[in-house]
């Protein structure tokens, strides 16, 4: 099944962009998943295409117009009802590897792409959208932030990484960040790689790994690193037992 991506934009051109290099660009080709940059100028009614209009209350800057944004949404879902259409926002859910997960198994997505100062509000609970933000910044546009989307998804599809454990150790996939790497040379200005992982010992190499990804977790992010140790401490029914510090 070819993952379906469909981007609605003011700015087309910058698509496939990255996305065509590399994996998912082979991938592109290959297709394992296809792409359609939509114009959301399109969908304006006006002679002069406006797809904005100042805020209400007042303000600066500009609103994009909730109907121009509406025609656009129904004509995606018209072609893919199955995708779930998704805004760019950093009003948004923050985006997690585990929803990446959920829509890279899926038949494809609809991603909304905003400018100027947002989307017309209404446009959330009128057409089911889900906003999501990858992260505390503000972007001139949805447009980066739908490719870093979308390149988070191409990856998980079948047969587009090499090795089918590239996707499993990685931060993120299961609550930590991922262990550090070495390479040859062995030793380079004074610093030598680790001797556990020259040892050639599995089990101690996976036990140095394993600890490194919780000792850096711990200390570079510890907001993950709450979420993973309140998860490991949940009973079997669910419940939360209170830990000591």
């Amino acid at each position: 099944m070819t993952f379906a991506a469909t981007v609605l934009t003011l700015y087309p051109e910058m698509f496939p962009g990255p996305l065509g290099i590399s994996l998912a660009g082979r991938a592109l080709a290959e297709g394992t998943w296809s792409l359609d940059a939509v114009q959301i100028r399109d969908f304006a009614t006006d002679k002069h295409r406006t797809v904005d209009d100042t805020p209400a209350g007042g303000g600066a800057g500009m609103v994009l117009k909730v109907d121009v944004l509406a025609r656009a949404i129904d004509h995606a879902r018209g072609l893919r009802p199955d995708c779930p259409v998704l805004a760019m926002t950093p009003r948004g859910k923050p985006l997690s590897q585990a929803r990446v997960r959920e829509l890279a198994a899926g038949p494809g997505v609809t991603v909304l792409c905003g400018r100027f100062e947002g989307f017309d509000e209404r446009i959330f609970e009128g057409r089911d959208v889900e906003e999501v933000s990858v992260g505390d910044i503000v972007l001139s546009g949805g447009e980066p932030a739908a490719l870093m989307l979308l390149d988070a998804c191409i990856r998980l599809l079948p047969g587009v990484m090499g090795a089918a454990s590239s996707g499993t150790e990685e931060s993120f996939e299961n609550g930590l960040l991922e262990y550090p790497h070495y390479t040859r040379p062995n030793e380079w200005e004074g610093r030598t790689i680790p001797e556990v992982l020259r040892s050639g010992d599995h089990a101690k190499i996976a036990a140095w790994r394993e600890q490194r990804a919780s000792d850096d977790t711990r200390l570079r992010r510890p907001d993950l690193w709450g979420r993973h140790t309140g998860a490991r401490v949940q009973s079997a029914s669910g419940a939360r037992r209170e830990t000591k510090e």
